[in-house]
């Protein structure tokens, strides 16, 4: 499995940095990359006797899996040069091997790291250029050949494809070696984020040989440029794990300002681009690089003496193909602002229409911040002209610096589109709204877990059913993922189309554990499905494993209902259970998923009495006579959660049961006779006349006997006509047929088909729901 880049990166740098001398150096940085990174690995470093460009170089293969020769021993050190195990020349599809030392290259014939073998390396030759523009070398070079021809000779075999990679030791005073990284022909090839990867490790490395005495282990003065070395290898550890530990571009930045800021420079200026790409995604307008973060450390005498940029005025700035600041990006490494033409890209940067001043020398070194793909954005680090200029081996601190940075922040954008997603993923999953039914009061609350991923599988819906019932559900499906929400949502979707049918909460739950079995075996949950009917005041419930509800009655006591358990969604083979029960006027039930009402520090039969308890002194402060307000009740309830109560989703569904009362409803049988629509006018009249709604009479009955003479054409059994009156006056028309109407536009020469448009113009809302015995055809008219 491909490790991730910045976790690698971290841990890597952080052993190198840990190692004392150079054999050290070399030894971590072949047990960091062998084998998750490369398959093999050869080091060279330049001789110490050698300070001119065409020294030779050294090269020694040391066996073993920790990258340790044979026979060292603690009392004697590795010497300073290191291999890691060649590989067997195993011959490969491709017709490519990896290397494999013989006596023709020199080695002596031993492998036990006790001979060094002298590379000549001429000042015009290919790996001399190589070294000295310190670029890592794939197979999409034309040098990267030649400079193997001069390293390993003219009979080496490696690997095909880009599975070979030449990476120069850039130190701080010119190339220190080279490393070269093989991967076997049956691995796959290099990536640029492995190439990116390998080349900052290298130049850490590179930072650790020449900043240490392999002689002696006792550090230098801190005059010398060893000790200067050291301690920015010791700097840069320490930056890149607190740049490392940041998850948000916010924290990201910060970490690198704060470490930077004023150790490294006296000022840090941080510009991305706008807007940040993501993963592979290509902008189709103009670059364009915004200041994200400017943070300087303040001078002890007057700021307005003191000759930084002023930023601004570079609050965005386009880079324009061909310009010098796109060529000083386009390179990579960082620069020092003194050339004419780094001047000119800093210029670009910060203000090209206005004056800007930044201290003269070597006191300002622009970074390119590349991630993993492109270039993201830029740093600028400065430092005061009282203050010492930077020297060679900064502009390698500065990239460690970058490079980090730039993978924090893709790392950051991606974890920030991945939020993005999870949050709109259960967003979209969970009922923006909830309905308003008659005769029921409803409210809900969400929360994901404290400690783990924002999305999951908790869920609750309230779904209207025909005859003003309304269905009540609260799931939670087993894990934290997109794939426990991706399961949660197509239950959902399974219950809304089962509840559409009519029917009864176990013949739904017993659906539900088809449809999870058929998404797969390894996949369950809990649901509790409840119908409330405030008509008869009665509420059906069954329940698949799931915590059972609370009922809290008015005057303010609450009550765990005696709910048949059941199994949970997805075991298979198992029977529902429903039961039937009082559904009171004014009383609450509530449903939760056991996030509520268990974690760590509780088992779930203590919560759910805390629960009960709450609900109680909820609605005593309520007083005896007026139930609590299930807005306030729904946030008392969440208040009875602690620090280490967040493990897991909550969801909570509260639900007031109003009822309608006997004497707003009137309801009756019509045999499917020609007489019947007339009846039903007539019936309907006195209807509305009682209730004081005459004004209605004329558009209601007319309406009604559409509705019921479409009925009677089709029914062969009683058809049932019932009114009622909620805040609206609602009409619904059963029979025994299946087959739901459908609006359409009559011709001129028909003599049916504007029932249902006159139905549809005069009607406030009308709709038809197929149930189990056939369908309700209904509309409502809005009250005056």
């Amino acid at each position: 499995m491909r490790p991730d880049p910045k976790r690698f990166l971290t841990h890597a740098v952080r052993r190198v940095a840990r190692a004392g001398h150079p054999a050290q150096v070399l030894q971590e940085l072949c047990g960091t990359t062998v084998p998750s990174v490369a398959d093999a690995l050869v080091v060279y470093l330049a001789a110490p006797d050698h300070k001119d460009p065409g020294a030779s170089g050294v090269r020694l293969h040391l066996s073993g899996s920790g990258c340790r020769p044979t026979g060292t021993t603690a009392s004697r050190p590795a010497p300073a040069a290191a291999v890691a195990p060649y590989l067997p020349a195993d011959p490969s599809p491709d017709g490519g091997a990896l290397w494999q030392p013989g006596p023709r290259e020199g080695l002596g014939g031993t492998l036990d790291g006790t001979a060094l073998v002298t590379v000549p390396m001429a000042e015009s030759g290919v790996l001399a250029k190589v070294l000295q523009a310190g670029e890592a070398l794939g197979r999409d070079s034309i040098d990267l050949d030649p400079a193997l021809r001069e390293l390993l000779g003219p009979n080496a075999r490696l690997p095909k494809g880009d599975r070979v990679l030449l990476v120069p030791l850039a130190g701080a005073h010119g190339a220190a070696g080279a490393a070269l990284f093989l991967r076997r022909p049956d691995r796959e090839v290099f990536r640029t984020e492995d190439r990116q990867v390998l080349c900052e490790l290298a130049a850490h490395a590179a930072l650790g040989v020449s900043g240490s005495s392999p002689a002696s282990p006792t550090p230098a003065p801190a005059s010398t440029p060893a000790r200067r070395d050291g301690d920015r290898l010791r700097f840069v550890g320490a930056a890149t794990r607190r740049i490392s530990r940041a998850m948000e571009l916010d924290e990201i930045l910060t970490g690198l300002c704060r470490a930077v800021v004023p150790t490294f420079a006296e000022a840090v200026l941080v510009h991305l681009r706008e807007p940040l790409p993501v993963g592979d995604e290509r902008s189709a307008g103009p670059v364009a690089l915004r200041l994200f973060r400017d943070e300087r450390f303040p001078a002890e005498e007057d700021p307005g003496a003191v000759p930084f940029a002023d930023t601004g005025a570079a609050e965005l700035c386009e880079v324009r193909p061909g310009s010098a600041l796109a060529e000083v990006l386009r390179g990579v490494r960082p620069v020092f602002t003194d050339a004419p033409a780094a001047r000119a890209a800093l210029a670009e940067l910060l203000a090209e229409d206005r004056e800007f001043v930044v201290p003269e020398g070597q006191r300002a070194i622009l970074a390119p911040l590349r991630g993993r793909r492109r270039v993201i954005g830029a740093a600028v680090f400065l430092r005061r002209p009282e203050s010492a200029p930077f020297e060679a081996a900064d502009l390698l601190v500065a990239a460690q610096l970058a490079t980090h940075s730039a993978l924090g922040i893709d790392k950051a954008v991606l974890y920030g589109r991945e939020a993005y997603i999870a949050d709109e993923l259960q967003r979209t999953m969970l009922p923006e709204t909830l309905p308003s039914p008659a005769g029921v009061r409803l409210a809900a609350r969400y929360l994901p877990a404290a400690e783990s991923a924002r999305v999951g599988g908790d869920w609750y819906d309230v779904i209207p059913l025909p005859g003003n019932r309304v269905a009540l559900v609260v799931g939670d499906v087993m894990g934290h993922s997109m794939t426990s929400a991706a399961i949660m949502g197509q239950l959902r979707t399974t219950a809304q189309t089962l509840a559409g049918l009519d029917l009864p909460p176990q013949e739904v739950l017993h659906h539900l554990d088809e449809q999870a079995q058929r998404l797969g075996s390894e996949h369950m949950a809990t649901c509790l499905y409840a119908v409330y009917d405030p008509v008869s005041h009665r509420i059906t419930i069954a329940n698949a494993g799931h915590p059972p509800p609370v009922l809290l009655h008015l005057g303010g006591r609450a009550e765990v209902l005696r709910v048949p358990p059941g199994a949970p969604i997805g075991v298979g083979g198992v029977d529902f259970e429903a039961v039937e029960l009082d559904a009171p006027a004014d009383a609450s039930l509530l449903l939760y998923t056991d996030g509520l009402v268990e974690s760590r520090l509780r088992d779930v039969w203590t919560g759910i009495e805390q629960l009960r308890e709450k609900a109680e002194a909820t609605a005593l402060r309520a007083g005896p006579d007026r139930p609590p307000s299930l807005e306030a009740l729904c946030d008392e309830v969440l208040d009875m959660l602690g620090p280490g109560d967040r493990d897991d989703d909550i969801a909570l569904l509260a639900a007031r049961f109003e009822g309608i009362a006997a004497g707003d409803v009137a309801y009756w049988f019509l045999d499917p006779e020609d007489t019947a629509p007339g009846r039903a006018r007539r019936l309907a009249r006195r209807a509305l006349a009682r209730w004081g709604l005459e004004e209605l009479s004329d558009s209601v009955e007319l309406l009604v006997s559409e509705v019921v003479t479409n009925a009677v054409r089709h029914a062969s059994r009683p058809i049932s006509l019932r009114l009622l009156r909620t805040d609206v006056l609602r009409c619904e028309v059963g029979d025994d047929v299946p087959q739901l109407p459908r609006l359409r536009q009559a011709r001129a020469t028909d003599e049916g088909g504007r029932g249902l448009y006159l139905v549809n113009r005069l009607a406030r809302r009308w709709g038809a729901t197929r149930l189990s015995t056939g369908k309700v055809v209904w509309f409502e008219v809005i009250r005056p």
